[in-house]
């Protein structure tokens, strides 16, 4: 099984930039899968998470209105769509997928529980 990130990049505070996790060795809409980051001294948070039941989608307070994960199955591709980007967005981006389907897992209390990680992609929003 491998996720893999990529999109990341460097943008101005209040630019967009778009994420894209592939998968291969598994099929994401089977799992819940999401996206974490983690900041330099800070613990690892997650962003959001879909579902795998119903495709709920969860997002993190601090995104909340700003960013959009979507998959597409036919691709097996998840998506991270951030918008109105702050500075202290800026972290590695790390794509996630587990098989027991519930976004529970993707939470700063449970993630070390989580059954498959990508390698992170690097977001930095600067001047």
């Amino acid at each position: 099984v491998q996720l893999q990130a990529f999109g990341g990049g460097l943008v101005q505070p209040g630019g967009s930039l778009n994420l894209s996790c592939t998968a291969s060795g598994l099929t994401m809409d089977s799992h819940a899968v999401g996206w974490f980051r983690q900041a330099p001294g800070k613990e690892r948070e997650a962003v959001g998470c879909i579902r795998r039941s119903d495709g709920i989608i969860y997002y993190a307070d601090s995104v909340k209105g700003r960013f959009t994960i979507s998959r597409d199955n036919a691709k097996n591709t998840l998506y991270l769509q951030m918008t109105s980007l702050k500075p202290e967005d800026t972290a590695p981006y790390y794509c996630a997928a587990d098989r027991r389907g519930r976004c529970s897992y993707f939470s700063d209390q449970f993630h070390s529980l989580i059954d498959y990680w990508g390698q992170g992609t690097q977001v930095t929003v600067s001047s």
